[in-house]
């Protein structure tokens, strides 16, 4: 019974760890994409610091990166 267990809870961390992962994916495009439209300075570094920094990087792209608010 207690490898059952422990399947369900290894089971369940991997679908966590997926799905955050398919969110940082998600934002590392979002920002890119719209670093392209709304911003004066090069997308691709954008993109880089929230591959490196996920929540910091979108905050400092919403605080110094977007240059029209759309």
């Amino acid at each position: 019974m207690p490898s059952m267990l422990l399947q369900v809870e290894g089971t369940i961390i991997l679908l966590v760890s997926l799905i955050m992962f398919v969110i940082h994916i998600g934002m590392i495009i979002w920002t890119y994409t719209d670093a392209t439209n709304n911003s004066g300075q090069p997308a691709f570094l954008w993109a880089i610091i929230v591959f490196f920094a996920p929540l910091l990087g979108i905050i400092l792209y919403f605080l110094l990166g977007r240059t029209t608010l759309s």
